[in-house]
């Protein structure tokens, strides 16, 4: 699957080998400007996940996400000149397909408590109470995808 705009194209990725794409805007966005941990950003889940990639015309990487096979949508990173410009959005929305597609129930996350409102908006509820991971307040949430 391949969703086009005029701005940017969103393609499945392989941790294999599209691992310093994903580590591009991973590293960025999470390292560098939300200060977490090095050595917190890649984890078990991410050679067994399904990622997703974002790219710009030039073909540059500028966001990512990922589903893991316990039934957790995390890692969406948007490079802070592309927010605001349906990036996370549309990465989001085609990751909520991919999960019904391969016929998931629900899709749950660790929404960082900034972004609570994005997830609301596409059917996420909030579940439990804030917790920290890594320094950043976060909030359990879910979406029931069928019956």
């Amino acid at each position: 699957m391949s969703t086009t705009t005029t701005d940017f194209t969103l393609r499945p990725a392989s941790f294999t080998n599209d691992r310093e794409a994903l580590r591009a805007v991973r590293e960025t966005v999470f390292v560098a400007e939300q200060h977490a941990p090095p050595d917190t950003e890649w984890d078990s889940m991410d050679p067994v996940g399904d990622h997703m990639l974002a790219i710009n015309a030039t073909g540059a990487p500028i966001g990512t996400a990922r589903l893991t096979p316990d039934g957790r949508f995390s890692r969406l990173a948007v490079l802070k000149s592309w927010r605001g410009k349906g990036v996370g959005e549309a990465l989001l929305l085609a990751m909520i397909d991919k999960a019904r597609a391969q016929g998931w129930t629900q899709l749950t996350l660790y929404a960082q408590v900034a972004t609570e409102g994005f997830y609301k908006r596409h059917g996420f509820v909030v579940e439990g109470a804030p917790f920290d991971d890594v320094g950043i307040l976060h909030q359990s949430m879910r979406l029931k995808l069928r019956d």
